[in-house]
């Protein structure tokens, strides 16, 4: 039996927020809804989001859910997580803030909190009429389980932003390799592939730190000119390949305090899904790498 929290069984056995929300033509609010998973894997999530149109704040939030214990309990941790928040305040809401909310998940079962967070991601690009290939990269590159049908950029996702170390970890938070186990070399190979990117190029040349060992030490808070370094280190190896190879770009204009001002080029500066690239591209990965306290703001090209 699984090891469950007493607040993974309270949602398991009375769920907040169940069911759906009918669009009702109320003026000045819209209905958002988001889908994951599928009932053919095991694990199928709909949220649904009441959303103020004026505001961007998500008034109600409900859901319907396939799936275990967990997957019930991740459901309704997050229905009740982001009642409240801003459509932005919602997209920095993380699978690892989602178990946080249940006081732990057993990591056989992170997978339901990561179908929780790509829920609320595919509500909210759905409500800001984004198409699904503009932010949605699951399904280029090569699929590397066919049984559950898991792309390797999920993969790498998964691996980067809960720090995953071996193929076990991959299985329990996307599920990738829990089926016929073909590919767990493959995985492997992803993990190794991960590890040499983060290990490359030391700040300064230097450190043989990671960026993720240099931005979580607690001993050295980093000063001004580490952070701002560190920043930049980020947006060129991380950041900027992705939207250059959407025929986007980003520069670092400026950093004061926790406040990262940069300037979105190309196509990023001019798509409706700016506000997007901003938080999700740029603002999400420097809170990850450099500090959870930075805020990303894009300036005028006026302005330079």
């Amino acid at each position: 039996m699984w090891d469950y929290t007493d607040k993974v069984l309270e949602l398991f056995y009375d769920p907040k927020n169940q069911g759906a929300i009918e669009e009702t033509s109320e003026p000045g609010v819209k209905v958002a809804t988001g889908e994951i998973g599928s009932i053919a894997c095991g694990d199928a999530l709909r949220l649904h989001l009441k959303v103020e149109v004026e505001s961007d704040k998500i008034l109600d939030a409900r859901f319907q859910t396939f799936g275990c214990t967990s997957a019930i309990a991740s459901s309704s941790a997050l229905t009740e997580m982001v009642k409240g928040l801003t459509l932005d305040e919602a997209l920095k809401v993380s699978n690892k803030d989602i178990a946080n909310y249940l006081g732990g998940l057993p990591e056989a079962k992170m997978h339901c909190s990561v179908m929780g967070q790509e829920a609320l991601e595919a509500a909210i690009y759905n409500y800001r009429g984004i198409p699904l290939a503009s932010h949605d990269d699951d399904d280029e590159g090569a699929l590397v389980c066919s049984c559950f049908g898991i792309s390797e950029s999920k993969i790498r996702r998964a691996i980067v932003e809960n720090n995953l170390t071996d193929a076990e970890q991959v299985t329990n938070y996307v599920k990738a390799g829990g089926g016929c186990g073909s590919c767990l070399a493959n995985i492997d190979d992803i993990i190794k592939s991960v590890q040499q990117e983060s290990a490359k190029s030391p700040l300064n040349g230097h450190s043989a730190k990671t960026t993720t060992d240099i931005a979580s030490s607690k001993q050295r808070p980093l000063t001004n000119v580490q952070k701002i370094a560190l920043i930049q280190k980020v947006l060129d190896e991380e950041v900027r390949p992705v939207l250059i190879a959407d025929g986007g770009d980003v520069e670092l204009y400026d950093v004061d305090g926790d406040r990262v001002k940069v300037l979105l080029q190309g196509a990023c500066g001019s798509c409706s899904s700016s506000t997007a690239t901003l938080k999700i591209a740029i603002e999400a990965r420097l809170q990850d790498r450099v500090s959870k306290n930075l805020i990303v703001e894009a300036v005028e090209p006026s302005l330079r």
